[in-house]
């Protein structure tokens, strides 16, 4: 495998950034910087959140500042971040942490598939979909984990298998062919080892139907109330200390209810049957044609309606 690198490479080492979601600790951001830095292929530069940012999608730290501080990963100049994958990316690319800026940005691998509606939810895809809004390629990566039949080796795989892509976009990227509207979401199958091979799909509409149960555990409250501190001033929080005596809080979490799947040739069922599914992603989601065709006409009646009344 890494000799078909080498032939796609060539002989320079471009410069690629890692980030992702589950946090600069994880074992998939870990397998990743140990198959590019062992391929001997590039520059490997690490800039991830401090903690796992799962499921945060493309949200930024806009009035208070990011905490940065060095992390040790070998073979790779590497700093954890206080905030979100999209600031990781932001700040990495900037020239503001690193001197140079990277030819391409890897976000993942990530604990878990990324196909279909959760595409919009996930902290990964916006590390590499916030290195597209600025004009840099990008690819983000995840791995279909399984409890129970997934082992931490499977990232290792994953990374591997990618490899190939990873090469191939950084040598179209060399000589000036690589697409720039788009970024590219992979997702690598639960049986990695036996995965059957490459195949390109779209974006689905699977999603994992979500509902709420009511907690009522003291140790469940507990844990969820301290994501829920911030900072108030004085008058504001004698206030809510007073309502809260009236009123008890309430806790309630997420439950999953079932799962919205649809059977066609989509990045999911592509996923499910076995293979490595590479979906071109834009930042854009425009409605379905249909749904133009529709408002074009209401839009209209509601502008005469509109009229009419004020005479």
């Amino acid at each position: 495998m890494e000799g078909g690198c080498t032939n796609i490479c060539g002989g320079d080492r471009p410069t690629v950034m890692v980030t992702n979601d589950d946090g600069i600790d994880a074992p998939g951001l870990r397998a990743l910087v140990r198959v590019l830095v062992s391929s001997d292929r590039f520059h490997v530069l690490v800039c991830a959140p401090d903690s796992e940012k799962s499921a945060v999608s493309h949200s930024i730290t806009w009035q208070n500042p990011l905490s940065v501080k060095p992390v040790e990963i070998s073979g790779a100049i590497a700093f954890a971040v206080s905030g979100t994958p999209a600031d990781c990316t932001s700040l990495g690319i900037s020239k503001a942490l690193f001197p140079l800026i990277p030819a391409l940005v890897i976000s993942g691998i990530n604990m878990g598939s990324n196909c279909g509606y959760h595409i919009v939810y996930s902290g990964t895809v916006a590390g590499a979909r916030e290195a597209f809004f600025n004009e840099i390629p990008s690819v983000s990566l995840s791995y279909a984990w399984v409890g129970g039949k997934s082992n931490i080796n499977d990232f290792t795989l994953a990374a591997e298998a990618c490899l190939p892509i990873i090469c191939a976009v950084l040598s179209e990227i060399k000589k000036k062919t690589y697409p720039q509207n788009c970024f590219l979401n992979i997702d690598v199958p639960t049986n990695v080892a036996n995965h059957k091979g490459y195949r390109l799909t779209k974006q689905g509409k699977s999603i994992v139907k979500m509902g709420w149960t009511q907690v009522t555990s003291d140790a469940q409250r507990e844990k969820m109330s301290s994501t829920m501190t911030m900072e108030t001033d004085s008058s504001l929080s004698s206030e809510s200390e007073a309502s809260s005596t009236i009123h008890e809080h309430r806790y309630f979490k997420r439950e999953i209810r079932g799962a919205q799947v649809e059977d066609a040739d989509t990045d999911f069922c592509n996923l499910r049957e076995g293979f490595i599914t590479v979906t071109p992603l834009g930042a854009l989601s425009p409605a379905e044609v249909d749904s133009q065709t529709y408002f074009k006409q209401w839009l209209v009646d509601v502008a005469e309606c509109s009229s009419s009344s004020s005479l």
